[in-house]
């Protein structure tokens, strides 16, 4: 607009002398008006959809306006007789202030499923007096590669509407858009001489992929359908389209180097060399990386990039991650600056004004590796501020102190939450809090911005709301900020749910998410210690003190949210999971003391537990096993494909990958009929086992049970059961009926203590 202001002052100059530059002029101050007013309908027409999706018999109830003239993202609210009027600077900072008047007015939670009821008040409230609040930071990053395997897999595109739109009013203006990447890939791996076998082949299963987009996993579960490619082509079309509706720029990938082993039979002399083993893979599925000083890499980026743009067009913000979690070729700094400078300008031959967008995880989980040396090098030869950073896992460590704020080089604060969407109580909400404020104070101006990187969704919902509202100006303590998450957890100002929330948030919720995490039931079974360390139960608090926060809940009152029975049913399986810790404990006591009849006892009540845990389950949708494998077969277009997604999906939750492959149970999620069909089997097996061995005067037999064990495992993930995909039962009644039936065995120790 500013150049059509120019054009605007010449001519009015020459006007003077001129009547038909004066004719000129108003033929151009009219194009002005018509584009601006464009751009405010493109933004309000936005809006007013966004509405129409969400709640549509009260849209109208709803009036949008454009605020010009901000030096950062604002929105404003306010009543005019019967409306609510939301103004901001686009419709991403008009979003945000929906999602304020939402939550603040109405205690309504806009959950990231579409099929979560969205429950506002008959009449809507009023604004009593005007409220403005502006933006912390200009960007809020969202999503994980990672996510897009542990949860978004199997989403259409009324999966993914829904989802943008949660994206949105939640500030979200930056999201990882990965989706379709492999249909790119397909054209240019064939441009360059591969076969369709030999492109389908180097692609993994579906949940699979962003490993082997991470360079991690090259053909486990290939070969790739191609229907796969044409579905998930059309369906980044519409996503990208959307986000860039409310403002949001896309981060699309770009070339880092991966590249196909076949590819050596059509460049024998390309420098291409076989990355480092991963995640315990056999051989045959470690990937190859291309030398970024090779000739060919240049080649593939424009290939890449220009077919890209071709299909989903750019923003100029690539993410490219060369060597996550395997080692590069050569340590030398020399070498990594090398890469990262080529990789880099690779990519502004294509698209000059490109930003490299990389995450930092490797700095983390390698950091004996990754000295600030290394780091220092491999940074720093990027041009200033063409390289933006994601702090990964900020909540647990922060690499921008340990590298003296990325030498310069511009960085997101990101929170991480959940590793492989393990289904456990986690995040450290006060400290999580602290950091944020001291990052606004002491990250440097080279501090850009707040994101999020889980790597799956229906995991502590509420700490990603509680992130993002960090981004912006609220001035909002979080002894209040709690209280009203309790009141919009229900829907209406109850006491007794924020008590419940307060004891939740000072004594719960106090540690970081971790790797490989998961209750003990989800876990191999074994008499001491937790079978794998992809399951540890271990947790920070007394489990006494969370089924008090269970009891509190359950007793808050009538008025009920679906968001209230998500937190029932969320919290008392923490509970029971806990629980079935000391129950394991008791049966391994007693093994160990040869005591038949209380082994059996133990054992008895370790499997009606499991059966109690998989009923509360199934009462959500969002943790049902069925609905996750039903979605998943729905992609399929005939028998064949179906039964593919399918093991692919039960993989993914399950073995992760191949028979004592070290991933194994590292995506465990305590879910309705994950429980019943493949947790619970594996502990009847075992908890069988080791009461036939002690009626036979005989030690458990650990080896041949692992043996057993691991094969269960196998033709589980090859079968076709089905399992409710629906929910049943209600919620509230049956999380109540265990809580009184779960209380004296649970508080046992506690009433102990006191006496």
């Amino acid at each position: 607009m500013s150049n059509w202001q120019q054009a605007v002052d010449v001519l009015f100059v020459l006007s003077n002398s001129n009547m038909i530059m004066k004719k000129i002029l108003s033929i151009l101050l009219f194009l002005v008006v018509v584009c601006q007013i464009r751009a405010e309908d493109a933004n309000i027409t936005t809006m007013y959809k966004m509405t129409q999706r969400l709640f549509p018999q009260q849209a109208s109830s709803f009036d949008f306006r454009l605020l010009n003239n901000t030096s950062a993202d604002t929105f404003t609210i306010k009543s005019e007789g019967n409306k609510i009027i939301i103004s901001g600077n686009n419709a991403n900072s008009m979003a945000v202030g929906l999602n304020h008047y939402l939550k603040n007015y109405c205690l309504t939670t806009i959950s990231w499923y579409k099929d979560d009821p969205i429950e506002l008040p008959k009449t809507l409230p009023s604004i009593s007096t005007e409220v403005t609040i502006k933006a912390n930071v200009p960007t809020r990053f969202f999503l994980n590669y990672c996510t897009f395997g542990y949860s978004m897999t199997w989403w259409k595109w009324s999966d993914w509407e829904h989802f943008i739109d949660w994206m949105a009013l939640n500030g979200i203006n930056m999201p990882l858009a990965i989706t379709g990447q492999e249909s790119v890939w397909y054209r240019v791996w064939t441009k360059l001489g591969l076969t369709d076998e030999e492109i389908r082949n180097y692609f993994t299963g579906p949940a699979h992929l962003p490993w082997h987009r991470m360079s991690n996993l090259d053909y486990w579960q290939g070969p790739l359908p191609k229907e796969w490619l044409d579905t998930q082509e059309a369906l980044q079309k519409q996503i990208v389209a959307r986000e860039r509706q409310f403002n949001m720029r896309p981060i699309l990938p770009a070339f880092a180097g991966h590249v196909p082993s076949e590819l050596k039979r059509i460049y024998p002399e390309a420098k291409i060399s076989r990355m480092s083993s991963w995640g315990g893979f056999e051989d045959k599925y470690r990937s190859h990386f291309l030398d970024p000083l090779d000739p060919l890499f240049a080649t593939i980026q424009k290939e890449f990039l220009e077919e890209q743009t071709k299909l989903f067009g750019t923003d100029h913000i690539y993410g490219a991650d060369p060597f996550n979690e395997v080692a590069p070729p050569s340590w030398e700094p020399e070498f990594l600056a090398n890469c990262s400078k080529h990789i880099y300008q690779s990519m502004t031959h294509v698209d000059p004004d490109a930003t490299w967008l990389q995450m930092t995880w490797l700095f983390y989980i390698y950091r004996h590796l990754w000295t600030n040396e290394r780091v220092e090098a491999f940074l720093k030869a990027v041009p200033q501020d063409k390289l933006l950073l994601l702090d990964y896992y900020c909540e647990n460590t922060e690499v921008w102190k340990q590298t003296d704020r990325y030498f310069g080089q511009p960085y997101l604060w990101c929170y991480l939450g959940n590793c492989g969407g393990n289904t456990k109580l986690a995040g450290n909400a006060k400290e999580v809090g602290e950091r944020i404020e001291n990052v606004y104070t002491n990250g440097g101006e080279n501090f850009s911005g707040l994101g999020s990187t889980l790597e799956g969704f229906d995991v502590n919902p509420f700490m990603y709301e509680y992130v993002f509202s960090k981004a912006w100006d609220c001035n909002l303590p979080d002894s209040v900020w709690i209280e009203q998450l309790a009141d919009r957890r229900i829907g209406l100002r109850n006491q007794q749910m924020r008590r419940a929330w307060k004891l939740l948030y000072d004594s719960i919720y106090t540690a970081p998410a971790a790797l490989g995490q998961g209750t003990l039931m989800n876990a191999r079974p074994c008499l001491k210690g937790n079978g794998n360390w992809t399951t540890t139960p271990t947790v920070a608090y007394s489990n006494e003190t969370l089924f008090e926060v269970w009891e509190m809940l359950l007793k808050a009152g009538e008025h009920r949210h679906s968001t209230y029975e998500y937190d029932v049913v969320n919290i008392g399986r923490q509970v029971l999971g806990n629980y079935f810790g000391k129950l394991r404990d008791e049966f391994a006591e007693a093994y160990s003391r040869k005591q038949l009849p209380l082994l059996k006892q133990k054992g008895a009540e370790m499997k009606q537990l499991l059966r109690d845990v998989d009923t509360l389950l199934s009462t959500q949708s969002s943790f049902l096993l069925g609905k996750w494998i039903e979605d998943a077969r729905s992609l399929g277009t005939d028998e064949v494909s179906k039964n593919y997604y399918e093991e692919n999906a039960r993989t993914i939750v399950s073995t992760w990958g191949d028979k004592d492959q070290s991933l194994n149970d590292y995506a465990n999620r305590t879910w309705g009929g994950l429980v019943s069909g493949y947790y619970a089997p594996r502990w009847e097996m075992f908890i069988d086992e080791v009461i036939r061995s002690v009626s036979n005067k005989q030690p458990f037999n650990a080896d041949a049970f692992h043996q057993r064990v691991t094969q269960f495992e196998i033709d589980w993930v090859k079968s076709h059961e089905r399992y409710p995909s629906e929910p049943v039962g209600n919620a509230v009644e049956i999380a109540t009926l265990l809580m009184n039936k779960y209380k004296d065995s649970i508080l046992k120790e506690k009433h102990n203590e006191n006496n």
